[in-house]
């Protein structure tokens, strides 16, 4: 069974706590760092070629406006093959209450029929909003399996989480 953590994640200036802060690597990549430890497979990160601004407000409101017009990016990169996969576990910050349209654009370029998705989704309280009820109108021959939300202040110490949620998912 092959296992693929495909993530999107943004470094530089986010909201942490009640403040914005600059942060070196992005939550999500470093859960989908820790994940990697725990269940190996490929990492692939989901990036789009025009980045948003690194200012937190900014590129809040790029996000905000790319969503609300459908907006689907041209990544940096893509799989050469997603057919090798059987396991695709997928993480994401919470944008505009579910996923950011990148990773949409991820998930429209492939066929997941059959696939087991796992998402995990990193947030400041907004837990995984409608993320999961897109992911399955996206791929609805998929097996969407329940998604871990992640509390990105304490993304440093989620291993517990992470390993908790892979032993409750291969049930």
């Amino acid at each position: 069974m092959a296992v693929l953590i495909a993530y999107f994640s943004r470094k530089g200036y986010n909201y942490v706590n009640g403040d914005i802060i600059e942060l070196k690597e992005g939550n999500t990549q470093v859960a989908a760092k820790k994940l990697h430890k725990i269940v190996g497979g490929d990492l692939f990160e989901i990036a789009q070629k025009k980045e948003y601004s690194n200012d937190y407000r900014e590129c809040v409101a790029e996000a905000k406006k790319d969503y609300l017009e459908g907006v689907r990016p041209e990544l940096k990169q893509y799989l050469e093959d997603i057919d090798k996969y059987d396991t695709i576990y997928l993480g994401y910050p919470n944008y505009c209450g579910t996923m950011p349209v990148a990773v949409f654009a991820f998930l429209e370029k492939y066929r997941f029929e059959g696939k087991t998705i796992l998402p995990f989704c990193t947030n400041e309280g907004s837990k995984m909003g409608k993320s999961e009820r897109d992911i399955k109108a996206i791929c609805p021959n998929a097996i969407l399996k329940e998604g871990l939300p992640l509390h990105g202040a304490d993304i440093q110490s989620c291993d517990a989480q992470l390993k908790e949620w892979v032993e409750r998912s291969k049930n």
